[in-house]
């Protein structure tokens, strides 16, 4: 078990009782978790069906051993080499409209952290309307202007982070970058489950 020392042990055992849903476990997805693990979190879904490239390994928290593996087994190994007692529920699927509640319904807090803007968009608009936080990442791209990145919540339970107009289409996704998003996201989850409103 990882104890988080700036906790209360309330405050542990309120980030013990909660299941975070994450859709993608690329860039953005496997660094809000590595954060989120770090924090002291332990109950996750993930949700990815791609495979670790030798082009992840500039943004991802992956290792070029694992160039070639389900990129949510590899993730798994490198999360409970943080903390061994993780509950990590696997889904190696494509995320779509048709299998989004099934895998992420009974999850407290959703993170969408998709490449693709066509995902990001569907796994919004079919998630907020469950009522659970939301929190998503727009504008992540490219280089500089780092000091425009922050969260902003839209209406009652959806949270944006990044600056929200770096695309990846424009720019490639770079490390800095990708990991303020990531740890924007991360830091938004954990703030919502200990009652910290933005």
């Amino acid at each position: 078990m990882l104890v988080n020392p700036s906790l209360t042990l309330e405050e542990q055992e309120r980030f013990r009782s909660v299941t975070i849903g994450v859709a993608g476990a690329g860039g953005l997805g496997s660094n809000v978790l590595m954060h989120l693990v770090r924090s002291g979190l332990e109950h996750f879904v993930i949700a990815d069906f791609d495979r670790v490239s030798p082009g992840n390994l500039n943004r991802q928290f992956f290792f070029q051993d694992q160039v070639g593996r389900l990129k949510t087994e590899a993730l798994a190994e490198n999360l409970r080499r943080i903390n061994p007692d993780l509950s990590l529920e696997l889904h190696s699927v494509r995320i779509t409209e048709k299998n989004l509640r099934a895998v992420f319904g009974h999850c407290d807090v959703l993170v969408e952290a998709f490449d693709d803007a066509d995902s990001k968009a569907m796994f919004i608009r079919e998630t907020v309307p469950w009522g659970k936080p939301v929190i998503a990442a727009s504008g992540l791209a490219g280089w500089g202007h780092s000091n425009e990145m922050r969260v902003r919540k839209i209406g009652k339970n959806l949270y944006l982070a990044g600056d929200l107009s770096a695309g990846v289409g424009d720019q490639p996704p770079e490390s800095p970058r990708v990991g303020l998003a990531a740890a924007l996201e991360a830091n938004t989850v954990a703030a919502l489950i200990l009652g910290i409103e933005f």
